[in-house]
């Protein structure tokens, strides 16, 4: 099943939106318009919370906002526990923030971005969870320290990996589980 991304946007941001929504199902995501659908003026929070609660309770796993600058949905977005909202204007940001940041909820700034701009960066999305970078790159190390023991390496990267979507679905950040990886590795190592 296709993973559900809930976007929402006000009045000055209804056309990219429209386009984002096309570029989520074109790259197999089952995208979730919870509005506005015209551009006839709205209040904004009102589609910042629809998508923020969504990700606050875990129904889905990440969101999409739009408005004129960004600022005013990211600022109503990140009221909701465990929503990190970041607003993205060039793919580099949108990268950056969700790999170093862990956010969860991307913000375009509808208003200073063309269709291409925006899409190139709601592809930043896609990147790897730093979690799952993070038990890759502690398998490697495991690896390393066995030599030669593959087997015993990829059963480490299976236990960790279990480990990181436990605690991903009780939406720990990954700097928390680079704590309990650490610990791990020193009762291991006992």
């Amino acid at each position: 099943m296709a993973e559900a991304i809930p976007i929402g946007a006000d009045h000055a941001g209804f056309q990219l939106k429209e386009r984002l929504v096309k570029e989520l199902a074109s790259l197999g995501y089952s995208p979730i318009d919870v509005g506005t659908h015209s551009d006839e003026s709205v209040d904004y929070p009102d589609f910042a919370h629809r998508v923020a609660e969504r990700v606050e309770t875990g129904e889905n796993t990440r969101g999409v906002l739009l408005c004129g600058t960004g600022l005013g949905m990211s600022y109503a977005a990140n009221r909701h526990p465990g929503v990190r909202a970041a607003v993205a204007w060039t793919p580099e940001i949108a990268h950056l923030a969700r790999e170093h940041n862990d956010a969860n909820v991307l913000v375009l700034p509808a208003r200073f971005l063309d269709e291409e701009q925006g899409v190139t960066i709601l592809r930043e999305m896609q990147i790897e969870h730093p979690a799952a970078k993070m038990v890759v790159e502690v398998a490697k190390t495991q690896e390393e320290a066995v030599g030669d023991g593959t087997t015993t390496a990829v059963v480490i990267a299976g236990e960790l990996l279990k480990q990181a979507e436990d605690l991903l679905e009780q939406n720990i950040h990954p700097t928390v589980l680079a704590k309990g990886y650490r610990l791990a590795e020193a009762e291991a190592q006992r």
